[in-house]
């Protein structure tokens, strides 16, 4: 697929946001904890990504006690505690879930159809599938919708990949069941993909309005600079939308990151930010992608 370098331009599209919201604000969990590579699950080596330990490497043939243990703190203790901060503060929640977690969770599970939570699909595993040959990467992507359907009753309608491969896009617009894929960082507005045969929206995502900064060099090392950055990210967009550019801000959150206390206590103070603003449309993926397709463009 050809890159589009000029998107919208200077002239996006009119978000028509419910009650003329100036902002919509997306909060996605991150539910990844179980589905990390692990030799105990048959995977060559052992998780290095997104931990407390940054710039781990991989332990090749073995598994990694330290390693499994922070990702089992983001199931034990890190999902309940924004559970409660999400749920006290009445804030519509994306899951990106990966499959494999959510069969081994069903209490958080529960807890999240409880909340009302769109449950959208993070791939079977959370694994790189950046050199999986396509039609494996494809039975991962079927297997990884009868898995969530098994587990939450009703089938993924929102997908998210995030390490992804150059088969990816077009897998998602050949299954064919998804309202939108978050693949992409390209935006603050959705956009379609495709062409008149076969065409697909995209609700981008963020890589910097997100926790992994704190697993990542020169990220946030303390919950101020989170919230710091979660605010002004906030104010910014808001300033715009009141000026006429209504966009979306997306927060990306884990359990095994933002769920440790510190963390946490940035993310409800961002919280009770955003709700002492009026004109915000708190919303799902889902929520954003159906407006986009039925009241902005039509799907046309």
């Amino acid at each position: 697929m050809e890159r589009d370098l000029v998107g919208y331009g200077q002239k996006p599209p009119t978000a028509g946001w419910p009650n003329g919201a100036a902002l919509a604000v997306q909060i996605v969990l991150n539910f990844e904890e179980g589905g990390e590579r692990s030799p105990l699950y048959g995977d060559a080596e052992s998780e290095s990504y997104l931990s407390e330990l940054v710039g781990a490497e991989p332990w090749r043939g073995q598994r990694n006690p330290n390693m499994e243990s922070m990702y089992e703190f983001g199931s034990r203790v890190g999902f309940w505690r924004l559970h409660r901060i999400l749920t006290e503060a009445d804030v519509p929640v994306t899951v990106f879930a990966v499959a494999q977690a959510l069969a081994q969770l069903p209490e958080a599970v529960a807890a999240m159809c409880d909340a009302n939570w769109e449950i959208a699909s993070h791939g079977l595993r959370w694994i790189d599938y950046r050199d999986m040959p396509r039609d494996e990467e494809r039975r991962h992507m079927q297997e990884a919708i009868r898995v969530h359907t098994e587990a939450t009753g009703s089938r993924p309608l929102g997908w998210y990949t995030g390490r992804v491969s150059g088969n990816t896009l077009s897998l998602v617009m050949e299954e064919g069941g998804f309202a939108y894929t978050a693949d992409s960082y390209a935006d603050e507005l959705p956009y379609w993909v495709g062409d008149c045969a076969r065409r697909q929206l995209v609700v981008p995502y963020t890589l910097d309005v997100n926790d992994m900064r704190f697993a990542a060099p020169q990220g946030f090392n303390e919950g101020a600079q989170f919230f710091n950055y979660l605010r002004d990210s906030f104010d910014q967009m808001y300033e715009e939308g009141l000026a006429g550019r209504p966009a979306i801000l997306s927060v990306g959150l884990h359990s095994r990151i933002s769920g440790r206390p510190g963390r946490a206590r940035a993310l409800a103070r961002f919280l009770d930010h955003v709700r002492s603003h009026d004109q915000v449309w708190l919303a799902t993926r889902l929520d954003i992608a159906r407006h986009w397709a039925q009241q902005v463009d039509q799907g046309l």
